[in-house]
């Protein structure tokens, strides 16, 4: 291990977990997470990943931060109105842990710069507002390789999924957007604030999982969360072998068919703040 004395005593709990120990700790020192968004799901997901000791996190949004985002994106504050979402999220990151490098990325994600930017990172955490964005960054990440942890949310409810290399993959579960109009967004359903922290935590959760190897990872599987109700279930999710992704004969080489709309589910990036 090669950590300073704060350093040990800022992750004390992690060290005492025989699941992390200083060698997981270590391992998260070195880790890379690109964060898709610095809104709802993306703030509790960045601000944990910082805490954690995450040694590098890049975060990838275009918009500022309104005084709508306020009551559910916790990395922000009210003096803060009006600054790019990426940089208000790192002050709030480097408050937690300076020792956390964090890139900030003020740029929407699209076809040109999906692959180049995921290329940067061993691990992305999505948790985009429209089924554009979703599938960009799961195609960028399956053609690179790279583990995707994806969660959305929407009024009450919110999913959760961890796609590794090989599949099965986002289309696997969903191979096609839904047609316009069919979904609507956060900003026409509204979200409840607290879900968007709940599953931006799990979404955190599973990400320091994959980076340290330990638990049941999420990769096959869906999991699904009602608050109203407080009930969790998990859908067991299989390889599709005709899937245009990741199947025996994948089809997608490029991701220049991303760009057109698509309707939106509530998460982060949020493009208009709903």
């Amino acid at each position: 291990m090669n950590f300073s004395d704060e350093e040990i005593q800022r992750y004390a709990r992690h060290i005492l977990l025989p699941e992390v120990g200083g060698t997981g700790q270590e391992a998260l020192k070195n880790a890379n997470v690109l964060v898709i968004g610095a809104g709802g799901l993306g703030s509790p997901v960045a601000l944990y990943l910082a805490a954690a000791g995450v040694g590098r996190i890049g975060l990838v949004d275009d918009d500022v931060v309104d005084l709508s985002n306020l009551q559910r994106q916790i990395a922000h504050v009210t003096d803060r109105i009006g600054q790019l979402k990426v940089e208000s999220a790192a002050i709030a990151m480097r408050a937690i842990n300076p020792g956390t490098r964090v890139d900030c990325h003020n740029v929407r994600l699209t076809a040109d710069n999906a692959r180049a930017l995921v290329r940067q990172y061993d691990l992305v955490c999505d948790g985009s507002d429209n089924f554009a964005t979703r599938y960009l960054v799961a195609d960028a990440c399956a053609l690179e390789e790279r583990t995707l942890v994806s969660a959305a949310v929407l009024r009450f409810e919110g999913q959760l999924s961890t796609f590794r290399s090989g599949g099965p993959c986002y289309r696997c579960l969903y191979p096609e957007a839904p047609p316009a109009g069919t979904v609507p967004s956060c900003a026409e359903a509204g979200v409840f604030g607290a879900v968007t922290g709940v599953m931006g935590t799990l979404q955190a959760t599973e990400a320091l999982k994959e980076i340290l190897g330990i638990g049941e990872s999420l990769s096959g599987r869906l999991l699904v969360w009602d608050a109203l109700a407080m009930r969790f279930h998990t859908i067991t999710l299989p390889p599709d072998p005709d899937c245009a992704l990741c199947g025996a004969h994948p089809t997608i080489h490029d991701l220049s068919a991303h760009d057109g709309p698509a309707p939106a589910l509530c998460g982060v990036p949020e493009g208009a703040a709903p």
